[in-house]
């Protein structure tokens, strides 16, 4: 079954290369898409220059695909994964804490992943990140942060057999005059609903610092 994905780039990419890109991604190296070819414009329009929407569809029959906004997995277990991965500068003995924490407990088994699904952490989402850590915020509230501001999904290609099953359909040009500004819009809507979040009173949910204390292991947080 083929799945039709885009990557908003500066740049064509006809061809998609194994092994190429940064470790300190949300999901390490890999070939990052969306199925969203709006959010993929965007992507491609980190200034008003613009850039490309490069087009492929992917033959998914016999890869395993891990998607962990499934009922499977925890918002835990895709946030060990970023914090595995992103280069941190941690502001708190706490804070620190917390991210190994959260490493050891809920990071999922990927070693056979040919492809990971799940959400994109740009800056603003990676501030929420970062509050739970530091128990500014609770379970609930960051989950409900990350479905602000209509994140939408990435999905990545990790695996060599991944990439050997994509395929080029073309691309075209990006209007960074038109795009740039619905990512900065995109971003500042986020923010503005996370702040309002937070000058709510929380009167019900878990710190990670409960978490901790109680030892809560990673099937007993799904069924939480």
């Amino acid at each position: 079954m083929g799945r039709t994905i885009y990557h908003g780039s500066e740049m064509i990419v006809g061809e998609p290369i194994y092994g190429y890109g940064r470790t300190d991604n949300d999901y390490g190296k890999g070939f990052y898409c969306t199925e969203d070819v709006e959010l993929a414009r965007e992507w491609a329009s980190n200034t008003e220059k613009g850039g490309f929407l490069n087009k492929y569809e992917i033959l998914e029959d016999g890869l395993r695909i891990i998607n962990l906004r499934s009922p499977e997995y925890n918002i835990l277990n895709w946030l060990a994964i970023l914090l595995s991965n992103r280069r941190i500068r941690y502001s708190s003995p706490i804070e620190k804490r917390g991210a190994e924490y959260i490493i050891e407990q809920y990071f999922p088994d990927l070693k056979k992943a040919d492809i990971l699904v799940g959400y994109r952490a740009d800056d603003s989402y990676f501030s929420f990140s970062r509050a739970f850590i530091s128990n500014t915020i609770t379970l609930e509230q960051l989950a409900h942060a990350m479905k602000y501001g209509d994140l939408g999904e990435q999905v990545v290609l990790v695996s060599k057999k991944a990439f050997e099953r994509i395929e080029f359909n073309g691309a075209e040009v990006v209007d960074g005059k038109v795009y740039s500004p619905l990512r900065t819009k995109r971003d500042a809507t986020t923010r503005e609903a996370y702040q309002l979040m937070l000058e709510e009173e929380q009167k019900t949910g878990i710190y990670l610092s409960e978490i901790m204390k109680e030892g809560i292991k990673d099937e007993q947080l799904r069924i939480l």
